[in-house]
C-alpha cells in the first residue's frame, strides 16, 4: 500500500508550530528510530536478563520486541518495591459500598498473599506456559490471582463476571487452563451473582475439564457448597507450600490471553507479550497520565476487559503507585454521590472512566446536589475512553469536576493508548471538539481509501497503523496466527486494520467516527450483533433477526432486534420477546441491555441475501434513508416502522428511497 508520507524522516503530518517540541521529539524517533527509542524505555523496568535485539521485524507482522530478555510481571509489580523499602505503602484500596467495607493493601501484604497463593498453585501443577482462567469479581483477590498466576510465569485468562455459563464455557474450551481460580459471588444492587454455580455449570457444559476450581469464599456476602472432587478452598491452596520465587519469562511470552467480542464465529483471544507490554504501561503511566509514584489513581472499569488489566492491575503497580478498585455504580449504592465521596476519601489525583458514567451521574444528579459536600481538591484530571463523548458530557464533567477531561482512543489489541492528550508532555488541553488526541509514540497513523491510498486531511477513511506496531500490542490470537493475519493485516498489506473508520486534521488530531464492522458499543462494552443475533436463532419459535444499535442517552448505544417469528407460532409478540430476552441474559448475559425486542414481517436484504443492518440502524434514528437498488422489496419498511414506533423508535422518519442504480 502507497502513501503520501513513507520516508525516512516522516512526522507523522504534525506542524511544528503547533506542538510540544519534546512530544515532536519523541514521536519522531519512535516512528524513524524505533529501535534505539525503546531500547532507552526498556530501562524503565527491571530484567533478570538483558536483551539482546530491541526489535525483531523480520516475520511481520509477528514483530517481537526486547528479544532474549527475561522478566516478571509480578516481580515489577510487586516484589521491587518492597525490596526498595516500599512495604508499608498502599498498593490496592477497595472500596465497596455494596458490603459497605474499605479495604488498605499495602505493598508488603501483597507480596505475602501472592507468593502464597503462587507456591499453592505451583503444588497444584501450574508451570511456566499453563493456562489459568480466572472468574472473579472486582476484589483485590482478583489481581492475588492474577499476579500469582504470572509469579509463576503461567498465562491469565481473566472472564468478565457478567458473563453467563455459556459464555465462559466457550472460553474454558478454547484457553484449556490448568485450573480455574473464581469466588463464589458477586454482588450488584439488590442481587448477588452465584459465581461458583455459573462455574459450575460452564464446566458441567465444557469439553475441556480443569484439574481443579480454586474458591475464593465471600463469607460476608453468602456462604458457598463446594463440590469436594473438583473444589477446593483458596485458603487452603494458601497453606499448601511457603512462597515461591518468581519465574523468568522470556519478553515475547505470553502475560495473558485476554477474550474480545468480533465478528467471526470463533473465540478471538488476544494474546499479550510480556516484556512490551510491562515497559508501555510503565511508560505511559507517566507520559500519558501524568502520574507520580506517590499518587492515587482510580480506574472505574472491570479487571476483565482490557483498561482493567492495564490500569487497575499492571499499570499504576508497576509505577508504585496505589490504585482503586470500586466495586459499586456511579448512582445506586447507594447514591450519586460516591464517585465525589471516594475522591475526596481517598485523595483520588486522577480518574479513568467511559463516558457512560457521567452520563448516569447527570441524569441522576445533573445540579451536583450529592457531591457538595465532598472536597475535589486532590483531583488534577479525568481521563475517559471506550466509547464516545458527546460534547455536552465533556463540558458536564468539567464544569462539575473542575479539572481537563482528556479522552483517548484505544483497542484491546492494542493495549493501551493508540492516540491521546499526554499530561507528560506540554500537550494542549483545550483540544478540538470530538478529537481523541495526538497519534501517540510509536503508532504511526493513516487514514486511507479503500485502494489504500492516503486520504487529505478531513476526509472520511479507514484509519490504519504502519507496522512494525510498537511494543505492548498483541502478539497474536491465541492458537490462530492465521485469523490473526487475515483479520488485522491482508486488506492493507504491511498495516495494521484498526477497523474503525475517521479522519486527520491538517495539524494531525486524529477523529474516530465510527466502527467499520457489525460491533455495538454498550456502555463502553463492545457486544458483537452477529454473536447475539445467533443466540436469538436458538429459540425455536425464530427463523429470522438482525441486531444492530440504537442510540441511548445513559449507556451511548444498545441493542435493538427484529426477528420474524416462525409460521403458525401461537405466542403472542409480548411472551415471545420476553423469551428471547431471557434467552440473551442466560447465553451472553445482562451486559447485553437487551431489552429492545420486537416481531416483523421481514428483514430488508439486498437480493445477494445482506441483511441490511445499517439501514435499519438510521432508520430507527429518524434519518433519511437511502436504499440500494438492489434491495430486495422495499417493501419491508413499512413493518419495521410500526414495529419500531413500538419500541419509542422512528416516531418522525422520512420514507425510505431507492437508489437508482447507475451503470
Amino acid at each position: 500500500m502507497a502513501t503520501n508520507a513513507d520516508n525516512d524522516n516522516y512526522n507523522g503530518g504534525l506542524p511544528d508550530d503547533s506542538h510540544d517540541p519534546l512530544y515532536l521529539e519523541c514521536y519522531r524517533k519512535s516512528i524513524n528510530q524505533p529501535g534505539d527509542f525503546w531500547d532507552k524505555v526498556g530501562h524503565l523496568i527491571d530484567w533478570m536478563r538483558p536483551w539482546n535485539r530491541v526489535l525483531d521485524n523480520s516475520n511481520p507482522p509477528f514483530t517481537k520486541w526486547f528479544v532474549g530478555g527475561y522478566l516478571n510481571a509480578c516481580y515489577n509489580a510487586v516484589d521491587r518495591h518492597v525490596l526498595q523499602g516500599k512495604g508499608d505503602k498502599v498498593a490496592l484500596i477497595h472500596d465497596s459500598p455494596l458490603t459497605n467495607t474499605v479495604r488498605h493493601v499495602t505493598y508488603g501484604e501483597l507480596y505475602e498473599q501472592v507468593s502464597l497463593l503462587a507456591g499453592g498453585m505451583s503444588s497444584l501443577g501450574v508451570e511456566r506456559g499453563d493456562k489459568v482462567v480466572i472468574y472473579m469479581p472486582l476484589i483485590p483477590e482478583a489481581i492475588v490471582a492474577m499476579l500469582a498466576t504470572a509469579r509463576l510465569g503461567a498465562v491469565h485468562s481473566v472472564v468478565f463476571g457478567g458473563f453467563a455459563a455459556s459464555e465462559l464455557c466457550t472460553r474454558i474450551e478454547h484457553a484449556k487452563p490448568k485450573i480455574i481460580i473464581a469466588a463464589n459471588c458477586g454482588i450488584e444492587p439488590g442481587k448477588i451473582i452465584p459465581y461458583l454455580d455459573i462455574l459450575h455449570k460452564a464446566v458441567e457444559m465444557s469439553k475441556w475439564k480443569p484439574s481443579c476450581n480454586v474458591v475464593f469464599e465471600r463469607s460476608n456476602i453468602a456462604r458457598c457448597c463446594l463440590n469436594t472432587t473438583t473444589d477446593i478452598p483458596w485458603i487452603s491452596v494458601m497453606t499448601l507450600r511457603t512462597a515461591i520465587d518468581c519465574v523468568p519469562v522470556e519478553a515475547n511470552d505470553p502475560l495473558y490471553i485476554l477474550y474480545t467480542s468480533g465478528t467471526t464465529d470463533k473465540p478471538k483471544g488476544v494474546q499479550r507479550p510480556i516484556g512490551g507490554h510491562l515497559v508501555t504501561l510503565m511508560y505511559t503511566m507517566k507520559t500519558i497520565y501524568g502520574i507520580n509514584p506517590d499518587d492515587v489513581w482510580w480506574n472505574a472499569s472491570d479487571l476483565g476487559w482490557v483498561v482493567g488489566h492495564s490500569y487497575i492491575c499492571y499499570g499504576p503497580l508497576l509505577y508504585g503507585a496505589t490504585s482503586v478498585m470500586y466495586e459499586g455504580k456511579p448512582d445506586r449504592t447507594p447514591d450519586p454521590g460516591q464517585y465525589y465521596r471516594l475522591i475526596d476519601q481517598h485523595k483520588v489525583t486522577s480518574l479513568f472512566s467511559v463516558p457512560t458514567s457521567f452520563r448516569v451521574l447527570r441524569r441522576v444528579d445533573p445540579d451536583c446536589k450529592y457531591g457538595r459536600k465532598y472536597s475535589l481538591k486532590s483531583l488534577r484530571s479525568i481521563f475517559v475512553a471506550g466509547e464516545h463523548c458527546d460534547l455536552e458530557t465533556k463540558s458536564w464533567i468539567e464544569k462539575t469536576f473542575k479539572v481537563p477531561v482528556l479522552n483517548n482512543w484505544w483497542q484491546t489489541e492494542t493495549g493501551s493508548a493508540i492516540t491521546a492528550t499526554c499530561l507528560g508532555f506540554n500537550q494542549r488541553l483545550d483540544t478540538p471538539a470530538f478529537t481523541t488526541g495526538l497519534p501517540f509514540i510509536g503508532y504511526n497513523i493513516k487514514v486511507v481509501h479503500a485502494d489504500g491510498t492516503e486520504c487529505e486531511p478531513l476526509e472520511l477513511g479507514r484509519i490504519v497503523i504502519k507496522l512494525p506496531l510498537p511494543p505492548g500490542n498483541m502478539s497474536t490470537l491465541y492458537e490462530n496466527d492465521e485469523l490473526f493475519k487475515k483479520l488485522y493485516f491482508t486488506k492493507y498489506p504491511g498495516y495494521y486494520d484498526t477497523m474503525d473508520a475517521g479522519y486527520k486534521d491538517e495539524n494531525g488530531y486524529i477523529f474516530v467516527t465510527a466502527r467499520a464492522d457489525d460491533i455495538i458499543n454498550v456502555a463502553g462494552h463492545r457486544i458483537s450483533t452477529l454473536a447475539l443475533e445467533d443466540a436469538v436463532l436458538r429459540h425455536s419459535d425464530v427463523v429470522d433477526v438482525a441486531v444492530f444499535g440504537v442510540p441511548e442517552p445513559t449507556k451511548g448505544q444498545v441493542p435493538m432486534c427484529l426477528y420474524v417469528p416462525r409460521e403458525g407460532c401461537r405466542k403472542t409478540p409480548f411472551k415471545l420477546s420476553a423469551e428471547i430476552i431471557q434467552k440473551i441474559r442466560e447465553i451472553v448475559g445482562p451486559i447485553a441491555s437487551f431489552r429492545l425486542v420486537a416481531p416483523v414481517k421481514a428483514l430488508p436484504r439486498t437480493r445477494s441475501g445482506k441483511t441490511m443492518r445499517k439501514a435499519m440502524a438510521d432508520f430507527a434514528k429518524n434519518e433519511l434513508v437511502v436504499l440500494p437498488a438492489t434491495i430486495e422489496d422495499p417493501s419491508v419498511f413499512i413493518d419495521i416502522r410500526r414495529a419500531m414506533q413500538c419500541l419509542g423508535h422512528a416516531m418522525n422518519t422520512p420514507e425510505p428511497v431507492v437508489a437508482v442504480n447507475k451503470k
